[in-house]
């Protein structure tokens, strides 16, 4: 019912900038709530940021600052602007929305940022 692609991850050195992008198709995608979480090696899936319906954003402590999430109703895309990059933002980084009955995860895009 829904579709996530994500797309615009590589390789950046620290203090470097790239943007995300989430493309959503399916039921009522303007209607979600859409995150972006991130994955390292190793590590537990981590949330990153939200932003509702209605643009409301919020953010991890640890990209709080740096990171921006929006969103194009018109065109079903979110994306994640990522400033001022670290080291420890390596990660693959997923696209996610919560449905009635189940998650629904892009394939993720990996980030690698040297130091």
């Amino acid at each position: 019912q829904v579709r996530l692609v994500e797309s615009g991850g590589g390789l950046v050195q620290a203090g470097g900038s790239l943007r995300l992008s989430c493309a959503a198709s399916g039921s009522f995608v303007t209607s979600r709530t859409m995150d972006w979480y991130r994955q390292a090696p190793g590590k537990q899936r981590e949330w990153v940021a939200a932003v509702t319906s209605g643009g409301t954003t919020n953010y991890g402590d640890s990209v709080k600052g740096r990171f921006t999430i929006s969103r194009d109703n018109a065109k079903n895309m979110v994306y994640l602007q990522m400033n001022s990059l670290k080291p420890e933002d390596t990660a693959a980084y997923y696209c996610h929305t919560q449905g009635a009955l189940r998650d629904y995860w892009g394939q993720g895009t990996q980030v690698s940022v040297s130091s």
